[in-house]
């Protein structure tokens, strides 16, 4: 049987070809693997495919013996999702990351002073959203161990020096990197760590320099690229709109529950991804509770307070609900 291999497959075996990290040939093979046809004319090449992602995944590995060892570049995302801040030298990034977190970022004037990523929990609302600090890109690219930062990201913000000179530049280079490698798309196949457009959130920072005015018609002129939010960390502009946009870049929900008879719980929501259902909301809490599940109540976007709907109800964000079981 022929293996008839889609555009998709032929331009994730391309991006392998071109691959210079370790990294970046995991990234192409999982692709690979993602959208190839599945049928038993692809049984051998998917086989092969497996058997090369395993190989490199174990390359370098520590031996037991040596001990538990962690990977300084994968953060585990946590709250209502992870937001990775990639920018150029000394474009404020640590200084944001202080700003709007807990997180003990070291901030100074001299470039790469982030040699690791570096997470911290931004307070909005009811929740709390990851945002991770990472060394800085530079016209070489970004530390290959940073691909695994990127991919574990749920969206990406790019920050921009708005007073630097380089500013096109640092805008240009920065979505070139993304888009050659493939990290940034137009549309992202299922299974595929990459993001679309409205994923990625475009900031320009230090809005509190004479030359941020001056660069605002320079940008609009050439910058043809998504338009920026502005902000300035060292004074506070556009800080609190930053966190309405980091909640909506994320795209998800806050769900509110509530047992029969009692008041809802109003301080710990459920964060869900935007569509998702009754049942969905169940199987978050628990296997056993989505099994035995009947039906729910709902208050907030049902038509009425209190409906009844059915497992495949869509919720909407700050909707409460009582599940049946």
């Amino acid at each position: 049987m022929p293996a008839n291999l889609s555009p998709e497959y032929k331009e994730a075996e391309q991006a392998f070809k071109k691959a210079k990290t370790k990294e970046e040939k995991i990234a192409a093979l999982e692709e690979m693997l993602a959208v190839i046809p599945k049928h038993k004319g692809t049984d051998r090449l998917q086989g092969e495919l497996k058997k090369r992602l395993s190989k490199l995944r174990s390359a370098d590995e520590p031996k037991a013996a040596a001990g538990p060892q962690s990977n300084p570049f994968l953060v585990e995302p946590q709250g209502a999702g992870q937001i990775v801040v990639l920018g150029f030298p000394n474009v404020g990034k640590s200084s944001l990351l202080k700003a709007l977190t807990n997180a003990k970022a070291e901030v100074a004037e001299y470039p790469f002073t982030t040699a690791v990523p570096q997470p911290g929990m931004v307070p909005y609302l009811d929740v709390l959203i990851q945002l991770v600090d990472t060394p800085p890109v530079t016209e070489d690219g970004i530390p290959g161990s940073m691909m695994t930062t990127l991919q574990n990201a749920d969206a990406l913000m790019i920050m921009a020096d708005m007073a630097s000179d380089q500013l096109l530049d640092q805008l240009t280079e920065t979505r070139d990197f993304l888009l050659d490698r493939r990290l940034l798309r137009d549309e992202v196949p299922h299974g595929v760590n990459a993001f679309t457009w409205d994923r990625v959130l475009w900031v320009s920072n230090k809005w509190d320099l004479p030359a941020a005015a001056e660069h605002q018609e320079l940008l609009a002129e050439l910058w043809d690229g998504p338009q920026l939010l502005p902000i300035s960390v060292k004074n506070g502009r556009g800080l609190e709109e930053l966190k309405r946009h980091c909640f909506q870049v994320l795209d998800v929900i806050r769900v509110y529950t509530k047992a029969p008879g009692r008041e809802p719980d109003m301080e710990t929501p459920f964060v869900l991804p935007r569509g998702s259902t009754v049942i969905d909301l169940a199987e978050n809490i628990h296997k056993e509770v989505a099994e035995q599940l009947k039906g729910a109540r709902v208050w907030g976007s049902a038509k009425f307070d209190g409906q009844n709907v059915a497992q495949d109800y869509a919720l909407q964000d700050e909707d409460i609900v009582e599940l049946k079981t």
